[in-house]
């Protein structure tokens, strides 16, 4: 059996075993028990109502947080020609065309987001077996394979994450920092549960939202009702 230090038993103690009201109720008590040393990352969890078994029942997008997630991204941008200045300009860390894939195919990973542009997909394909397991692969859904490079970029830095439902049907993604004030969290968190609800495919029946939890890195988790969570989006 797995040990629990003293510092998370604690915690859990504290977290009640009935589903929370509210969402905002969830993210005040999950950052009040963020104690780690470092500034821990504040995580959601949804579990859906949806079979990713089928394309169809996909769910996949991105998010620009009206706060930023408290982390400043690597970004490769992969393009020619006047796309590399235009990449420079908006703030791109790396800027290059094939001599980049070939650094990625050595095993180079020093990045945290890629971008590149349409006619850079025939190079940029052969690496999808090492990008894609990785969450890095570039895709027209999320706006990474396009040639408004600059916008993507600028997209990146302030704050734009991706979110993808895994093969048990759940998302699970940051939403910021514990050192964030308690309402810029509640910003965070509630543009990316709205995000995931407009995100929901025709093909999934029932109910959408099946399970809700909030938490930090080191901490434990603080469930939610999921159609109180959902309300609370539409009382604005």
């Amino acid at each position: 059996m797995k040990k629990r230090s003293k510092r998370y038993r604690a915690i859990a103690e504290k977290a009640p075993r009935e589903l929370l009201g509210s969402l905002k109720e969830a993210i005040e008590q999950a950052r009040e028990n963020a104690t780690a040393k470092f500034d821990e990352s504040m995580e959601m969890h949804v579990r859906l109502g949806v079979d990713p078994r089928h394309a169809d029942q996909q769910v996949r997008s991105t998010i620009v947080l009206p706060h930023g997630i408290g982390v400043v991204k690597r970004v490769l941008v992969i393009a020619g020609g006047e796309k590399v200045k235009e990449a420079q300009e908006a703030g791109a860390d790396l800027v290059g065309g094939e001599d980049m894939v070939q650094k990625i195919e050595g095993g180079w990973l020093d990045f945290d987001a890629v971008i590149a542009t349409p006619d850079m997909m025939k190079s940029v394909g052969k690496l999808g077996k090492i990008l894609g397991p990785r969450g890095l692969m570039p895709s027209a859904k999320t706006g990474t394979v396009t040639f408004g490079v600059g916008n993507a970029v600028s997209e990146i830095k302030a704050g734009k994450v991706e979110f993808r439902v895994d093969k048990f049907g759940i998302i699970h993604n940051a939403f910021g920092k514990a050192g964030f004030p308690v309402e810029n969290l509640y910003e965070n968190g509630k543009a990316l549960l709205r995000a995931i609800v407009r995100a929901k495919p025709a093909a999934a029946k029932g109910q959408y939202i099946k399970s809700l939890a909030v938490t930090s890195t080191m901490g434990t988790s603080f469930r939610v009702d999921p159609n109180a969570a959902v309300k609370e989006l539409s009382a604005e």
